[in-house]
């Protein structure tokens, strides 16, 4: 199956993951798992995206159960050379094709993390969400982080090289052509205000947080914000900033919705 992210997959991890932005925005999302990485209970997980397999492995190490997917053969490839794990599978799946039947449990937990469903349209993603609802538990969570539209960083280096356009680049219903390793990749930003809509009546919001206010975008990994006294105060800033007001703000945000 072919996608955009086979190509950026050989260096994903470089690009991303192992940066000092990577790091930070992985560390501030991780704050709201503690029922994963902290407990004793042990989980069903279903990965949406996984890319390099980074969250699942995380999962995996505590011992839950984890069926990890994304569209890129080439991300999965990257993730089953660092799978050691029995409790955690990992296979190429399309995020619009989660039904109830394709799968022998229903899960306690659904994840995806770093705007992989970004990539899909208002009436694709209301899809998968509804449809995640029919393979969690009762009081089971789909917890995505997704990229919202007005990142706080990206206007302010935008506004600073005078490309006005550029700046306001997020704010809007369309699709925008975000370039990944050479490949233009359609994507499509989404406030909390814009998932609350897409909701079935019985998946309710229970937690939003901002990621990636203080800490910004990973194409800020070379500048003098990651290089400077600045970055430690940005790091210190950011684990401290969690009211959802600021969400809409941020690189990321996540959200929890919970299905009653």
């Amino acid at each position: 199956m072919h996608s955009f992210f086979d190509i950026a997959a050989a260096t994903y991890d470089d690009t991303f993951t192992n940066t000092k932005i990577g790091l930070e925005q992985r560390k501030k999302v991780y704050q709201s798992l503690d029922f994963i990485l902290n407990q004793d209970k042990k989980l069903n997980i279903l990965e949406l995206n996984c890319g390099t397999g980074e969250d699942a492995i995380a999962f995996a190490k505590k011992g839950h159960k984890i069926i990890a997917t994304d569209i890129s053969e080439g991300m999965i490839a990257v993730s089953q050379s660092k799978n050691s794990y029995e409790n955690l599978h990992f296979e190429v799946l399309d995020s619009k094709a989660i039904y109830q039947d394709r799968f022998k449990n229903n899960f306690d937990v659904i994840f995806s993390n770093f705007g992989g469903l970004n990539c899909l349209c208002f009436e694709d993603l209301k899809s998968v969400i509804n449809d995640s609802f029919s393979v969690l538990k009762p009081k089971g969570k789909f917890i995505m982080v997704l990229m919202p539209k007005n990142c706080l960083w990206e206007q302010i280096y935008f506004y600073a090289k005078g490309d006005f356009k550029k700046a306001k680049r997020r704010s809007t219903t369309d699709s925008l052509l975000v370039n990944v390793e050479g490949e233009d990749v359609p994507t499509w930003y989404y406030n909390p205000s814009d998932i609350e809509t897409m909701l079935p009546k019985d998946l309710k919001i229970t937690n939003i947080l901002p990621v990636g206010f203080a800490v910004p975008p990973s194409y800020l990994e070379n500048s003098i914000l990651t290089k400077s006294i600045l970055w430690p105060v940005l790091k210190s800033i950011e684990k401290r900033i969690k009211r959802p007001y600021f969400a809409k703000y941020s690189d990321h945000f996540l959200i929890e919705l919970t299905k009653e």
